[in-house]
């Protein structure tokens, strides 16, 4: 089984996004996919318009936001964060997820290509939201490919 822990901040906009996308167009059935924040309140709702662009795409999402637990962590197989400063915050206070935490970007990128930052849409325009939605779509198409080839 593959468990995809989706991290970014509050857990109301890119993490969400990205695990709903996930959910969506996953090939197999033996991924499970979660969300959390690293400082995210637990039992909030998806910002409007991160539910709005999925919405777009006849993705309904069903979220609650979660604050990051070490438990999550141990479920997980692959956490994927947003940015590297997530991901060097993970490692920081967790050090026993080194070797499975990358940044989305980093663990989807081709050899030789340099990863990215994934843009926060918080507080921005629903088209910085679709922006950010068709980022997210396009390197979690990345990742299942190579995903698929892992397995």
């Amino acid at each position: 089984m593959i468990n995809i822990l989706f991290v970014c901040t509050g857990n109301t906009c890119r993490s969400p996004m990205a695990a709903a996308l996930l959910r969506d167009m996953k090939a197999t059935g033996n991924m499970q996919v979660k969300s959390a924040g690293i400082y995210a309140a637990d039992g909030g709702s998806a910002s409007r318009l991160a539910v709005e662009v999925l919405q777009e795409k006849g993705i309904e999402p069903n979220h609650t936001s979660a604050m990051l637990k070490e438990e999550q962590l141990i479920w997980a197989t692959h956490v994927l964060t947003m940015t590297e400063a997530h991901k060097q915050m993970i490692l920081d206070r967790f050090p026993e997820a080194k070797g499975k935490t990358w940044s989305l970007s980093e663990f989807a990128s081709e050899a030789g290509m340099k990863p990215d930052d994934v843009q926060d849409p918080y507080g921005g325009s629903i088209s910085t939201y679709r922006e950010t939605r068709d980022e997210l779509e396009r390197l979690i198409g990345l990742i299942l490919k190579k995903l698929e080839q892992e397995t």
